[in-house]
């Protein structure tokens, strides 16, 4: 574990003379020798600045105020359901909103002295020398981190089966996903081994695992909690959330990890406030319901929006067709620059290592670009698209297909049991209401998801 500003990045060689040439071909740019050369020549100098910068200790890293051990990776019969990904033993102030609380924390959000895999062999000897600033505010409220939960490969999978660890999977019934990228968090809290679960959420990766597992997993309002310190999946949809077994746990973890981080995370914006609201109206999403195959889902979530109706509150349908249809870094913010350049060096050496998902990926992403550019059509009209579509539902207040949705608008979009569906072969599976709100309106979805909480818990 490293103390706060020790870190520093490796020496590195610059552009010669004859990568100027070979880039001069590759991109057809027709620079004469004479320009080259010159080139060559300012680049020594834009060389040397390059290496004093890497030569500077990095200042920006967070101290680190708790002690802890590295640890150590859970043996077979020590990892029920395959959902650890680590074990440690890490306990934080004496006090605080998570005293004598235990609480996992998903393995894309950096621990200090911790390795740190994103479910991946491209990081296998990754270990941060800083903790994410979540991991801080969980500490400093008195919370214990008993481990790295379980994610899928580079968190891009919605369900439990591309860890580099093996499957995850559901307590409910182990011939199942228990969903992802967030798979771990949602089965250890299912099943009781740690009172709060930190998930990311890029396209359901909270929700998803929730609603399949039965527990309750909300997506703040984009920028609420900040995201410094965890890999970025894509910035512009990145989100970190609390899940928990019941709607008050989750409220209490989002009062912890909530709020601005001085700037160190460009997602969020200063001085937001929760807005007040004078009364509640919900609404159901006709384009939700038309996505989902099964009519015993679309049964129990819409008894379960009728009970609300008992309980007082305005129900309506409303529909959104944008919502079927639906990223870039930014400037400012903090870096963590020792977890880039080990991805780098994984991808470098090892790159045959990602699960074909991610190479799928990989290889379409590189496509779009070789073929449209950078700064492709395609990305700009979609960023143009999300200003209408988060307008439309900023005002109706309103699961891949459902939930992605969300992480493009930025509306906090919570996933609590509704009831349960029965199998084929006479198991109950749960089947998860996803509660939706106004951008830091976040007080109502819990409220909201409180009211179903208790007109559906089961005696």
């Amino acid at each position: 574990m490293a103390d706060k500003g020790v870190y520093r990045s490796p020496a590195l060689s610059g552009p010669q003379l004859e990568d100027f040439r070979r880039l001069n071909q590759e991109l057809k740019f027709r620079c004469s020798e004479e320009e080259l050369q010159g080139m060559a020549k300012i680049m020594e100098g834009v060389t040397a600045a390059y290496q004093r910068v890497s030569e500077l200790p990095d200042t920006s890293l967070p101290v680190v105020r708790y002690p802890r051990t590295p640890g150590y990776k859970p043996r077979p019969d020590d990892n029920p359901y395959n959902a650890w990904a680590w074990k440690c033993d890490i306990r934080g102030a004496a006090e605080g909103k998570l005293s004598g609380r235990t609480v996992g924390i998903k393995d894309n959000i950096a621990v200090a002295g911790v390795p740190m895999r994103c479910g991946s062999k491209i990081l296998e000897h990754y270990v941060p020398e800083f903790d994410a600033s979540i991991v801080t505010r969980i500490l400093d409220a008195g919370g214990h981190i008993v481990g790295k939960t379980a994610v899928e490969d580079m968190c891009m999978s919605g369900s439990s089966v591309t860890s580099a660890d093996g499957p995850v999977t559901n307590p409910h019934d182990v011939t199942r996903t228990a969903g992802g990228s967030s798979c771990g968090s949602a089965v250890l809290v299912a099943c009781g081994l740690v009172d709060f679960a930190i998930g990311g959420d890029q396209g359901g990766s909270v929700r998803i695992p929730a609603s399949f597992t039965g527990i309750v997993g909300l997506k703040p309002t984009y920028g609420l909690v900040p995201y410094t310190g965890a890999w970025a999946g894509e910035p512009t949809v990145d989100h970190l959330g609390p899940m928990a077994r019941t709607v008050a746990d989750c409220a209490l973890l989002l009062e912890v990890i909530a709020g601005y981080d001085d700037g160190r995370d460009p997602r969020q914006f200063p001085n937001t406030t929760v807005p007040e609201y004078s009364k509640l109206k919900v609404g159901l999403l006709k384009e939700g319901f038309d996505s989902c195959t099964e009519d015993i889902v679309k049964t129990i979530v819409r008894d379960a929006s009728n009970k609300l109706t008992e309980a007082g509150m305005t129900v309506a349908e409303l529909s959104i067709p944008l919502h079927r249809d639906g990223v870039g870094y930014f400037a400012k913010g903090f870096y963590p620059v020792s977890l880039l350049e080990a991805m780098h060096r994984g991808i470098s050496a090892q790159p045959h290592d990602l699960h074909p998902l991610v190479k799928f990926r990989c290889l379409s992403g590189e496509y779009m670009t070789q073929t449209y550019g950078r700064s492709n059509k395609f990305y700009a009209k979609a960023n143009n698209l999300v200003m209408e579509l988060t307008h439309l539902y900023q005002h109706a207040e309103s699961m891949c297909d459902n939930v992605m949705p969300f992480n493009i608008t930025g509306h906090p979009a919570l996933t609590i049991n509704a009831g349960f569906a029965p199998t084929d072969d006479g198991k109950q599976l749960p089947v998860g209401m996803m509660i939706v709100g106004r951008k830091f309106d976040d007080v109502t979805v819990l409220q909201v998801a409180r009211a179903v909480e208790k007109m559906t818990t089961r005696d």
